[in-house]
Order: C-alpha cells, then structure tokens, then sequence
C-alpha cells in the first residue's frame, strides 16, 4: 500500500484481527457462521498483506499477478454461491475489489496516482461506503429483551461481531482503494 507507514500499519492490524476472528468463527455451531468465516479470514488475511507499507516490503509483481488469481477465483466462487443466497454477492464485491486492486498493482508495481478516479474505483468506493453507512446503522443498539434460560452464546456465534468484521473489512477496502 501507498503512504504513510503508520495508517498503513493500523490497516495491517485491523485486518489481521478481522481475519484471525473470522477464523474462531470456523468453530461455530452456527452452520451459516462456519460457511462464511473461511472467505472472509481469507479475505481479512489477504487485506493485511496487501495492506503492509510499500516502503517496508513492496512485493514483486508476480506476487501482485498471485493476488490476483486467487482473489478471482474467490469471486468465482462467491458468484457460484450467490446463486443460492443474496447474502453472498457482497462477498463477490470485496473479492472482485481485490483481484482489481492486486491487478492494478501488477500492472504498475512502485507506482501510484492515478489521472482522474478510473470508473471501476469509483464504482467500488461507491459501494463499499453504501456498505460501511449501511451496516452500521445495523450495529446500532436495539433494546432486546432477556429471555429466562437463554444460553451463553461462544464468540464464534455472535451475529453481531460478524458484523463488526464485515464492516471494519469494508472499511478496510475503503483506505485500500482511495490509496491506489
């Protein structure tokens, strides 16, 4: 990633976090949670490594052309899953954004700054800030009611830190294309 080393840094850990998190999910007894975190740790893990300061480790382009593959077939994937679900085309985006962001990389390794915002960036921003405000008013807090012998729920089955995950992931992808 272009810039600063220290915002740079903070998205590294942001998204290892997120990433790590997504794998605790793996153990859920939610059997939606347990489909979804592997992508997203892959998805919140390679987020961190493209995100590392291109001043400490600027990798060669064949790593970029690597990122590349493997986040297309990722989008390959969750397009074939979004045929059984909605849920899964926003998968698709953050996988699709990635494949291009490792793509423009590949094509131009050490350099940045664009002429102008290319549409394709200007569609993902746009559709990952519609995500971030979206899904954040979802985290707003709802007065719920206790119910009498609810069980304790284990980390990798709190819908709501899902959420968190997905959002800081989308916000992530934010920092990630507005540095390109």
């Amino acid at each position: 990633m272009h810039g600063p080393a220290s915002p740079g840094w903070l998205l590294v850990a942001l998204c290892a976090a997120t990433g790590a998190y997504c794998l605790l999910r793996l153990r859920s007894s939610v059997e939606e949670q347990r489909r979804t975190a592997g992508g997203e740790a892959v998805m919140g893990f390679g987020m961190a490594l493209m995100a590392v300061p291109a001043t400490v480790a600027a990798p060669p382009r064949w790593a970029w052309m690597a990122y590349a593959a493997v986040f297309g077939a990722a989008a390959l994937r969750s397009l074939w899953a979004a045929r059984t679900g909605a849920h899964h085309l926003h998968h698709l985006m953050g996988a699709l954004a990635m494949a291009y962001m490792a793509a423009v990389m590949a094509a131009s390794p050490g350099h940045h700054g664009h002429a102008g915002v290319p549409p394709l960036t200007g569609v993902l921003l746009l559709y990952f800030t519609g995500y971030v405000l979206w899904s954040g008013v979802r985290l707003v807090p709802v007065t719920a009611v206790a119910t009498a012998g609810a069980r304790s729920v284990g980390w990798g089955d709190r819908p709501e830190l899902a959420r968190v995950c997905r959002l800081s992931m989308a916000i992530g992808m934010l920092a990630m294309l507005l540095a390109l």
